[in-house]
């Protein structure tokens, strides 16, 4: 898994903008990743390009799942339109802010693949495969989490958007790792991480970053890490070296 992958997308996003005149230290997270441990692959976009290194390569989704349920569930035609319930928040808080597998369970139960489906070919997902009997090992490469991502707010239902970024926003300072340490000044971050238990066999983020109007998503995966602590490290290393910049601009 050595070779360079990147692409460019030149469509600008309606009510989104890229950051003027910056682009992703790519060859620097590239050196960085070719000397650390595991399979790695990194995609970053704005409204205007896209750029990332084995971004189509497959990895279980492990927790990164969760933040594809919130959409679905918000979108449910039981839940779009009304107000949310203290059994909808009871379910979606704890599976988004403090990662919660039991909540995750019966969100999914609620929603089912078909929907996850729908909303995969809605974000521009190409090869997203769920898998309903142990969750964390549905499919997803970084190509695509980055596209959710980049418009993770628009795609949410209207009535629940300020929920669901407020939870993306709100991860327990417990797990704020990797591109969390990293934030660039003056953007806010919404993310969500999969690792695995703790036990190094994943560590993903994939991330939406915003000021003002303008946007930028990061997907970092990384497999077979060795430990935790260390795929934690090069979730930070990757981060900060695609990010270098964008405080300044």
């Amino acid at each position: 898994m050595k070779a360079l992958a990147v692409g460019l997308a030149l469509a600008a996003t309606a009510g989104s903008a890229p950051p003027p005149n910056w682009h992703p230290g790519l060859a620097d997270a590239i050196r960085y990743a070719q000397h650390r441990h595991g399979e790695i692959a990194f995609a970053v976009r704005t409204p205007a390009g896209a750029w990332g290194w084995h971004q189509s390569a497959s990895f279980p989704s492990a927790s990164v799942l969760k933040a594809m349920l919130l959409v679905a569930y918000l979108d449910l035609p039981s839940v779009r339109a009304r107000p949310l319930r203290p059994l909808d928040r009871g379910l979606l808080a704890p599976m988004i802010q403090r990662s919660d597998n039991a909540a995750a369970g019966r969100v999914l139960g609620l929603v089912g693949p078909i929907r996850l489906r729908v909303l995969a070919r809605r974000a521009g997902m190409r090869r997203f495969t769920p898998v309903t009997g142990i969750w964390g090992l549905s499919r997803i490469d970084a190509a695509d989490q980055a596209r959710f991502f980049l418009h993770v707010d628009e795609l949410v239902a209207p009535r629940h958007r300020a929920y669901a970024m407020h939870l993306l926003n709100t991860v327990t300072p417990t797990q704020r790792w990797g591109i969390a340490r990293v934030r660039p000044l003056g953007w806010r971050l919404y993310f969500k991480g999969g690792w695995g238990s703790g036990t190094g066999w994943v560590d993903h983020q994939v991330a939406l970053l915003t000021r003002g109007d303008e946007h930028v998503s990061v997907a970092i995966l990384t497999h077979l890490d060795g430990s935790h602590a260390y795929g934690k490290e090069t979730l930070r290393g990757i981060a900060l070296r695609l990010l270098e910049g964008l405080s300044r601009r």
